[in-house]
């Protein structure tokens, strides 16, 4: 049977329709609906502040207006290094306002890091918390930042929710006050001030399906950080897919609790714009604290709720669970990593909702598959390709040959969402196939009803919280320690973090090294959730014939101690 002939559509829910061409509008029009059909809604809950879609358009528009009395213009990139705010989601559309492109960065990224991106997409303004803007004014003239934007947690929020959260009120915030104060030459400004802009902007105009809306970085099918180029039309389209996936949503109604970090694409397209889409509430939460979830599920009641495993699994193994009422939760679409299905049945049992395991990659928006919400399931499956998406499973060698069904093979999808290319890279690194099939460099099966499952990596890539970490980084930031003569690293399972991450270091001769002092090489130069959280000190490694440290047989090793245990 031929992929072509889109077998799965015998098991397509039947409220789901399999053809659809995505609106050619910019992002932004998602706002601009929502607030003229709600205008009295709220659209973003934090901390214990509201903006009502009205608000939140008019902060937009005047945002925009002040990034324009920077000098942004169309074509333009500005950065932001924000955690979930309300001054990301106004930030981002104001950009896109100005027909510029967003660069979505991690705040928590070590200078180098910062630095390294920064340099690759050379944005002419840099949006960033207090707390961050040390690492970014260390970097900006080696990499040709004109303007950084600074904002604090504490902005937009009442006085009693500042001491509550442990937020400096606007009367302690000198040391703030002296950096931006009067900057004007500097080139560092205030986020309020420019929110407060008299001229608003209006919508530039920009070609949907070929003007950049989002350089979103990714470690992309080779194991090198790369900038995805996601359009206007690949995120509508997407926001769409997953809108229509979940028919049921009533517009004006639904409301999302978005741990997710709206700096990364699955947050961005699963919590902000689709809840744009459905004019529904954000419930932006900066951090994953068990705490601050549980009393925003008591206070907001959400409805829809995607996350990573871990995140499920935190809140079913956490004693304040039988005193929550879970039950508001009606959807929960799981991604980045497998979905355990005792996970999943506990966590449906607890809600009465329903709980999905779906795929992605960044270059597609991300989302391209998903366990349908209702109807029949195919356990340990990442369900079905989405509405106008077509998905095969091709020789990893041969990507022309489509394998039979139930064989192995690498999985190349083709639809909307599929990404631009990349900003920087070669031809040659691209994964995209003149016909537009997206190969997504994982090893995948489809069975006869057309669900697809993913069985293993082409990549030696960790997927560890929902964040991918490629060993090559991680060891050359080891190798790079002195007394370090060779090392590996691996990925070990890990019930709450889907993986984690292990590294086998063998010392120079005659060196003291000691495990301690590997972790604290790490911490000085990589993002928390690239440590490794496990080092141990070997004499030599497993290798080939050709000299390549054999990570398959230290994996093996590993498990077979802990069976052993």
């Amino acid at each position: 049977m031929s992929y072509d002939a889109r077998p799965w559509l015998a098991s397509y829910p039947p409220d789901v329709p399999t053809e659809f061409t995505p609106p050619d509008v910019p992002l932004t029009r998602l706002l601009d609906d929502a607030s003229e059909a709600f205008p009295g809604n709220v659209a973003i809950t934090a901390a214990g502040t509201t903006f009502t879609y009205r608000r939140l358009r008019e902060l937009v528009d005047r945002f925009a207006g002040g990034l324009a009395s920077l000098g942004v213009a169309p074509g333009d990139r500005v950065a932001l290094v924000l955690p979930n705010c309300p001054q990301h989601v106004i930030a981002f559309f104001a950009v896109l306002r100005l027909g510029a492109t967003v660069v979505q960065c991690n705040p928590l990224s070590t200078q180098t890091e910062l630095a390294e991106q920064l340099a690759d997409c050379s944005p002419g303004v840099v949006v960033c918390l207090d707390r961050t803007v040390e690492t970014v004014e260390r970097v900006r003239s080696a990499v040709g930042v004109r303007h950084v934007v600074v904002t604090s947690l504490a902005d937009y929020l009442p006085s009693t929710q500042r001491v509550r959260l442990r937020l400096p009120l606007p009367s302690a915030r000198a040391d703030r006050a002296r950096l931006i104060a009067g900057n004007t030459a500097s080139g560092t400004t205030e986020f309020r001030k420019l929110a407060q802009h008299k001229h608003p902007a209006t919508q530039a105009t920009v070609d949907p399906a070929t003007s950049v809306a989002v350089l979103q970085y990714t470690g992309g099918t080779t194991g090198t950080s790369k900038a995805a180029k996601l359009s206007h039309r690949n995120l509508v389209a997407n926001a769409y897919q997953m809108r229509l996936w979940i028919p049921e949503a009533t517009s004006g109604r639904e409301v999302t609790l978005a741990v997710l970090p709206l700096f990364h694409v699955y947050g961005l397209t699963l919590c902000l714009l689709m809840t744009m889409l459905l004019a529904g509430r954000l419930v932006l939460l900066p951090r994953f604290d068990l705490d601050v979830v549980f009393d925003a599920i008591d206070e907001e009641r959400p409805t829809l709720f995607p996350g990573v495993p871990p995140i499920y699994q935190a809140l079913l193994d956490a004693p304040r669970l039988r005193r929550t009422d879970l039950r508001s939760i009606r959807a929960c679409i799981s991604g980045a990593m497998k979905l355990p299905v005792d996970v999943q049945e506990r966590f449906e049992r607890v809600t009465g909702g329903r709980l999905v395991e779906g795929y992605g990659t960044t270059e597609a928006a991300p989302a391209t598959h998903c366990t349908p919400l209702s109807g029949p399931r195919h356990p340990g499956s990442v369900g079905l390709p989405l509405p106008g998406t077509e998905a095969r499973v091709v020789d990893p060698d041969d990507p022309t040959r489509i394998v039979a069904i139930g064989e192995p093979g690498e999985l190349v999808v083709r639809g909307p969402q599929v990404f631009l290319g990349y900003s920087s890279s070669e031809p040659a690194e691209q994964p995209l196939l003149d016909d537009g099939w997206l190969l997504t460099g994982d090893i995948a099966t489809m069975d006869e009803a057309g669900f697809f499952t993913i069985v293993d990596r082409k990549k030696d890539l960790i997927i560890a919280g929902g964040f991918n970490i490629y060993p090559a980084e991680v060891e050359s930031v080891i190798s790079a320690h002195d007394d370090v003569a060779d090392c590996c690293v691996i990925g070990l399972p890990d019930r709450y973090r889907g993986e984690t991450v292990k590294a086998f270091v063998v010392p120079r001769a005659g060196a003291q090294l000691e495990e301690s002092d590997v972790l604290e090489h790490c911490v000085a130069r990589l993002s928390a959730y690239k440590v490794p959280k496990l080092v141990e000190l070997r004499a030599d490694l497993p290798r080939t014939a050709m000299g390549k440290a054999l990570r398959r047989i230290l994996v093996a090793e590993e498990l077979a101690k802990r069976e052993a245990q």
